[in-house]
């Protein structure tokens, strides 16, 4: 159990979200089709995966947990291991890889947001952002259940403006006009790359760059893999 405050997860989970919402409530069609940083998706798959995480918010936070945190806001993306990696880390018996698995939810992605007519994505998003949001404010639980996991609510919260912090970053890549990155959702990420890390970051990476380069999104140049030294070897940290 980590010791954030579950106001201050909200906060930053708040922030993140509404910067989406900015950004994606003025989109046409054809910016929707613009490239994101994730591969083969368009900002419209982007937002599309992102509103699966808000309905899975509304699912969690009414979902209690019967025994004691098992992850926090750190811990809980040791699942998420570099492409190609099974989950953990071992042979897996024939089970799917975490690579496979991104693979089948990135197609999925793919087909469901091509269905959506017009302005229609935003609006649900527009919807299910905030309410996702005041259901974590009126949550009441010592602990939530999701995925397999249990978390404190403010470690759940976290997880989730971390994972909208980066996809911030993969949906404006392609629109300059987007509002600056939040930084309270980004200081969060940074805090996610340091704890797996076991260590500080380069303090010559902004939380962008911490971002970027920790997700494997950019790639380490021969400054950063001197600055790490052998801990360059463990990058990406998540995916």
């Amino acid at each position: 159990m980590s010791d954030l405050s579950q106001v201050a997860a909200l906060d930053a989970l708040e922030a993140v979200y509404r910067n989406v919402t900015a950004v994606v409530g003025g989109l046409g069609e054809a910016d929707l089709m613009r490239p994101s940083r994730c591969a083969g998706w368009a900002v419209a798959d982007v937002l599309y995966h992102e509103l699966l995480d808000a309905r899975r918010a509304l699912r969690t936070f009414a979902s209690p947990a019967d025994r004691p945190p098992d992850c926090d806001d750190v811990s809980y993306w040791t699942d998420y291991a570099p492409a190609g990696a099974s989950r953990d880390g071992a042979s897996n018996g024939g089970a799917p890889t975490y690579a496979e698995e991104s693979a089948a939810h990135a197609r999925h992605v793919r087909i469901a947001a091509a269905a959506y007519p017009p302005g229609a994505l935003a609006w649900e998003w527009s919807e299910t952002a905030p309410a996702a949001v005041r259901a974590g404010r009126a949550c009441g639980h010592k602990a939530v259940t999701t995925q397999g996991h249990v978390l404190t609510v403010a470690d759940f919260a976290a997880t989730l403006a971390v994972e909208a912090a980066v996809h911030y970053l993969d949906l404006t890549v392609a629109l300059p006009g987007a509002p600056a990155p939040e930084r309270a959702s980004l200081a969060l990420v940074r805090r996610v790359l340091a704890g797996l890390l076991g260590a500080p970051l380069p303090a010559s990476w902004d939380d962008v760059a911490a971002a970027l380069k920790g997700t494997g999104r950019d790639p380490l140049t021969e400054a950063d893999r001197q600055a790490l030294g052998p801990s360059a070897s463990k990058f990406p940290l998540f995916g």
